[in-house]
């Protein structure tokens, strides 16, 4: 029988994904969807709730058939290649694309800390860098525990976010102000027409990423096979529910037309919204900060422990420096793992302009994770047939449409985001491939002791 111990149940397994799910997008990003799609919006936020729900039972699946934590590295390494090495190799593809994610959308993420803070505490405004790197060790200091400690602070954050944030959906609805007829027209309020809703389903779909980290950390979790899809499942209906009331409760008090005439309030439409209809509760403003923090922290944890995971796998392979794989043996975390990742997101998070300018930057790099996970599904069904504990619904034709649908929502980045799209690419990934190459020598003289001390 497997040992649980410490392991993450079906409640802070959810918590975890939710935490992971709600964090800065609603805030930010959903003030772009409603200036270019207008109410029409909340569709965005429904279509790519369902794509990333889809993709996320791909990785369930997988994570039923490789139970390993760093499952980014795990699934492609054990399916894909003709060789050992050859899969080594997609895996590390699959996961140094997935750690530029990890690392820029942490980084964003804790640049925004003091952002949001100093909405409620002008005095913060100039502490910017200072509290960006405070939350960054807060998140690297709670990794370092056991997967539990993180599991159980997770559920507190993420109890404390719904609470607020029903909070702000009942003051909007009851508190006088909110007009049902700012939503119509329902789809032609926005800058970009009535199919603005299907262009903005990009940007939506930046809120989701985290519905693979109970799949990616399988191997921290009770009764995998189950809790796994379950927890998604349960995550993915109460985030979602909980941005459609969000987006309709802000669609009732501010218009695609006042976001547009000031595209400062389009990044802060629910303080938009407080601010200037909501005028008679100034404790909104300040409850709303505090709640965006707290979405902020938790998903910086997730990232944080997903991208430890995955450095830890790549170490194991022999990719990294093998003392990167090793567990603690007080806490059972991958501390060296975690250290690695505080230190380098903290390193990208000190130069606050060079990480907004760096968000934009990671779009071909999660294209080409979705695709390699994908083409892992496809060929894991044929190279385990039966092995799946849980298969994901649609059959076999679902890896191909998550694969298409997910490579068109990321096209049009890599053409509008310019010419350095393509050269951070192309760079990043060729110091990818040198590091894996780097290390190859190493890995053929280990596995040439290892078959020569059997033969012995």
């Amino acid at each position: 029988m497997a040992n649980n111990r410490g392991k993450l149940g079906l409640l802070h397994s959810s918590t975890m994904i939710i935490g992971g799910m709600f964090g800065s997008a609603i805030f930010s990003l959903s003030g772009v969807t409603i200036m270019n799609a207008g109410p029409a919006s909340i569709l965005s936020w429904i279509i790519a709730g369902i794509i990333l729900f889809f993709y996320g039972l791909l990785n369930a699946e997988l994570s039923t058939v490789f139970p390993r934590s760093g499952g980014v590295f795990v699934f492609p390494a054990k399916t894909l290649g003709k060789t050992p090495e050859q899969g080594r190799l997609w895996g590390w593809i699959a996961s140094w694309g997935y750690l530029s994610g990890a690392w820029v959308g942490t980084s964003f993420a804790a640049v925004y800390v003091g952002s949001y803070l100093s909405q409620a505490f002008p005095a913060l405004l100039y502490l910017r860098v200072p509290l960006a790197l405070l939350a960054i060790f807060l998140c690297g200091f709670l990794n370092a525990f056991n997967i539990s400690v993180a599991g159980r602070v997770s559920a507190i954050l993420t109890g404390s976010l719904i609470l607020t944030m029903l909070v702000y959906v009942g003051v909007s609805f009851f508190g006088g102000a909110w007009d049902s007829s700012l939503l119509h027209p329902f789809f032609t309020q926005g800058k970009q027409g009535p199919f603005g809703f299907i262009l903005s389903v990009p940007i939506a779909m930046v809120a989701y990423g985290s519905i693979v980290s109970a799949a990616f950390m399988v191997g921290e979790i009770k009764n995998p096979n189950k809790t796994i899809p379950r927890a998604m499942m349960i995550a993915m209906s109460v985030v979602m529910s909980l941005y459609f009331l969000i987006l309709l409760a802000t669609l009732g008090l501010v218009s695609a037309d006042f976001l547009s005439s000031d595209p400062n309030m389009a990044m802060i439409p629910l303080y938009a919204a407080a601010r200037t209809k909501l005028m008679n509760l100034p404790w909104l403003p300040v409850l709303l900060s505090l709640a965006a923090t707290i979405a902020l922290l938790s998903n910086m944890m997730v990232l944080t422990a997903l991208a430890a995971r995955v450095v830890q796998a790549a170490a194991i392979s022999g990719i990294l420096p093998r003392i990167l794989g090793e567990n603690n043996r007080k806490t059972g975390a991958p501390l060296r793992a975690v250290v690695l990742v505080t230190l380098c997101f903290s390193a990208l998070a000190a130069f606050p302009d060079v990480t907004l300018f760096a968000i934009n930057l990671s779009a071909m790099c999660n294209a080409a994770v979705v695709s390699i996970i994908c083409i892992t599904v496809i060929k894991a069904r044929k190279k385990f047939p039966g092995q799946a504990a849980f298969n994901a619904p649609g059959g076999k034709i679902t890896p191909v449409i998550m694969m298409i649908v997910l490579l068109s929502c990321y096209v049009p980045q890599f053409f509008m985001g310019g010419w350095y799209i393509w050269v951070f690419t192309a760079s990043y990934m060729l110091c990818g491939v040198l590091i894996f190459f780097s290390s190859a020598k190493k890995r053929r003289k280990a596995e040439t002791e290892s078959m020569d001390s059997l033969h012995e």
